[in-house]
C-alpha cells in the first residue's frame, strides 16, 4: 500500500534527529493537528491517612515519525513534522514516488515565537495526501527551497514569503509576487497592523 510505503520512507528521515528536538517538533505538530496526546494512566497514591487518591495522568510524547491521520476529519492521510533541514529530503522522497505539490503556506505561532511552513502533497494515481510541517524561529524565519524539486513550489514559496516573511534559502527569485515591490511588511503575521 502506498501510504505504508511513504510512511516508512519518511520515517527514515528521523534516524539522526535528536530525540529532544524531535519531541518538540512532534508536539508542535500534535497541537496543530489537535491530536490528543498519548496519556498513561496515573498510579494510585496513598496519603498518610491511608486515603487512596488518583495522581494526575502523565503525558508521554509519541515516538518521532510520520503520523497517520483520519482523512475524513483532517483532509490528509499522513502528517509529518520535520526540522527545516529535512524538508528537501522529504520533498525528494515524495517526488520519486510520483507525488505533486498542492500548496505551501505559513502559520504564525506568535505566542511560541515561531513560524510554520506547511507543504501539502498528493499522489497522481492514488488518493494519498501528505502534510509536511516545519517550524522556524520567528525572528529569523528561514527554510530551504524545494523549487528545484517541484517547479510549482516557486510561486507558493514567493507567496508565503510575501505574506509571512519566511525566507526560502536557495530560491532562484524570491521577489514579491502579490505585494508591491517596495513592500516591507507581511500582512498575515499576527502582529501586523494595517
Amino acid at each position: 500500500m502506498l501510504l505504508a510505503k511513504i510512511k516508512e520512507e519518511l520515517k527514515s528521515l528521523y534516524d539522526d534527529i535528536d530525540i529532544q528536538e524531535s519531541a518538540e517538533v512532534e508536539e508542535a505538530a500534535a497541537e496543530e493537528a489537535e491530536a490528543p496526546p498519548v496519556v498513561e494512566e496515573g498510579a494510585e497514591a496513598v496519603s498518610e491517612q491511608g486515603d487512596v487518591k488518583e495522581e494526575e495522568p502523565v503525558t508521554k510524547a509519541s515516538p518521532p515519525g510520520p503520523r497517520e491521520a483520519d482523512y475524513k476529519s483532517k483532509g490528509y492521510h499522513l502528517d509529518v513534522a520535520l526540522p527545516p533541514e529535512k524538508v528537501v529530503a522529504a520533498a525528494e522522497i515524495l517526488s520519486r514516488e510520483n507525488f505533486f505539490i498542492e500548496a505551501i503556506t505559513g502559520v504564525d505561532w506568535i505566542d511560541e515565537q515561531q513560524l510554520e511552513v506547511v507543504y501539502d502533497f498528493n499522489h497522481f494515481e492514488e488518493l494519498c495526501r501528505v502534510a509536511i510541517r516545519t517550524r522556524t524561529d520567528r525572528s529569523n524565519p528561514e527554510v530551504p527551497t524545494i523549487s528545484h524539486i517541484y517547479q510549482g513550489a516557486n510561486w507558493h514559496e514567493r507567496e508565503t514569503h510575501d505574506f509571512f516573511g519566511i525566507k526560502f534559502s536557495g530560491h532562484p527569485n524570491l521577489e514579491p509576487l502579490l505585494l508591491p515591490e517596495d513592500a516591507d511588511f507581511h500582512p498575515l503575521l499576527k502582529d501586523f497592523k494595517a
